[in-house]
């Protein structure tokens, strides 16, 4: 049976023959948040995004980057050697080829996953790709950003995240949590906006409420700290 590795070298179907995305980064590292932590992961990092959250860590990914083929892009995960590649950015829904490199990733099957902020409407891609979706917080600069409506089209597969920067973040998500996702099938995380707000203190603040929420730290930066490629 063919593995991911193997499927990924096949020729691109001809309809993609002209497929070409700006490129900040291809690296392997652990997934250091949601569902799939802890796993190695092919990340695939888009140039260019419309938001400039107050918190952002990835700022770098805003401009540059390099023009490559699609097949060139997945020629690169492919030497990655692992079965689940993010698609992440900056924005990555920002750039039109991203559609087609989320369905050629799936066709060559990996398990793919996507990042984006929430303000780019997310419905309609792949329905194999899990979509990891924000809602921006008053604290991000961007809350007045979010597509609401999208958020219905979310299924178990898929989650929400919260970057919570202070308790006014926190309390502003537990009452969104509450009015626009009570009946949300996809999964909510929160996390911590280091170093603004302290891991501990979040932590603290959701054993006493205890909302239908996941706590989460980004894994990778415990270990790595803020390094590009890592």
């Amino acid at each position: 049976m063919p593995t991911a590795h193997d499927a990924i070298v096949e020729t691109p179907a001809p309809t993609r023959a002209g497929v070409s995305l700006r490129i900040t980064e291809i690296f392997r590292s652990l997934q250091g948040e949601g569902r799939h932590t802890g796993l190695p992961t092919c990340f695939v990092r888009l140039t260019g995004c419309p938001l400039r959250c107050h918190y952002c860590d990835t700022a770098y990914a805003f401009h540059g980057g390099e023009r490559t083929a699609l097949a060139d892009v997945l020629a690169r995960v492919a030497a990655q050697r692992v079965r689940h590649v993010c698609v992440t950015g900056g924005e990555p829904l920002a750039q039109k080829g991203c559609p087609e490199l989320l369905r050629a990733l799936c066709d060559a099957g990996y398990i793919v996953s996507i990042e984006t902020s929430g303000a780019i409407d997310h419905r309609g891609l792949d329905a194999r790709v899990m979509r990891v979706v924000d809602i921006k917080t008053p604290d991000s600069g961007e809350a007045d950003r979010q597509l609401w409506d999208a958020l219905d089209d979310l299924t178990e597969r898929d989650q929400i995240k919260f970057v919570i920067a202070s308790r006014e973040d926190y309390d502003w998500a537990l009452r969104i949590i509450g009015e626009r996702l009570p009946h949300t099938r996809a999964e909510v995380l929160l996390s911590p906006a280091v170093p603004a707000l302290d891991p501990g203190t979040l932590a603290d603040w959701v054993v006493a409420d205890a909302p239908p929420v996941r706590f989460q730290v980004q894994l990778h930066k415990l270990l790595w700290g803020d390094v590009p490629g890592r």
